[in-house]
Parts: C-alpha cells; sequence; structure tokens
C-alpha cells in the first residue's frame, strides 16, 4: 500500500507561480510512472503532466512551457512548479503513481487532492 499526500495548494492571482508537493509513503520513483492530473467544477478529471522512472516526462499541451513536474528521491516526493498560471488553471490537482511491483502485481494510487484557485 502507498499512500500519496498533496500539499501547496492555495490561492494565486493570473501570473503567479504555485509548487505542489506529492510526498509518497515509500519509494516508488524506480518503478512506473509519476503523474498529476487536475479536476475542475463540472469537468471530468484530466491529465496534466507525467514522470517516468527513466526521467521522461510528458505535458498537457495545456501547460507546456509552464509547469514542471520533477521529484526528490530522496524525499519521496514529485513536484509540480506552475508558472504563469492563468484562471482556467483553478482546479483540484491530484497526484497519481501507477506501475507495476517487483513481484509482478500492478498498482494505481491517488492522493486525496489540492485546490489551486488563480483569481483574474
Amino acid at each position: 500500500q502507498v499512500q500519496l499526500v498533496e500539499s501547496g495548494g492555495g490561492l494565486v492571482q493570473t501570473g503567479g507561480s504555485l509548487r505542489l508537493s506529492c510526498a509518497a509513503s515509500r519509494n516508488i520513483f524506480n518503478s512506473g510512472i509519476m503523474g498529476w492530473y487536475r479536476q475542475a467544477p463540472g469537468k471530468q478529471r484530466e491529465f496534466v503532466a507525467t514522470l517516468r522512472s527513466g526521467g521522461s516526462t510528458n505535458y498537457a499541451d495545456s501547460v507546456k512551457g509552464r509547469f514542471t513536474i520533477s521529484r526528490d528521491n530522496a524525499k519521496n516526493t514529485v513536484y509540480l512548479q506552475m508558472n504563469s498560471l492563468k484562471p482556467e488553471d483553478s482546479a483540484v490537482y491530484y497526484c497519481n503513481a501507477v506501475g507495476v511491483w517487483q513481484t509482478g502485481g500492478r498498482y494505481n494510487y491517488w492522493g486525496q487532492g489540492t485546490q489551486v484557485t488563480v483569481s483574474s
């Protein structure tokens, strides 16, 4: 079992920055994919960014050039640095971990979410 705990959300003005953190209860960064997703009111949850164990990243077109996903293996923490924030970035942001254990079983964990609100 893995717990993911997000933090760092809050209220920020348009053009501002926030850094979200996702702390994992154990080291799972050597396998699988860590990701950030978001869900705005009345909308489906959508992909934001992923970071593979090998270090490759992928971003939604809407956040490319503004958001950066990274990790600190020593702290079992994944970050999402968000710059040049826009009102349409307002949502609950969720951390996700998917992969395969060395024993062969698959895992897919979600955090509880952290609210990001960007005022215009």
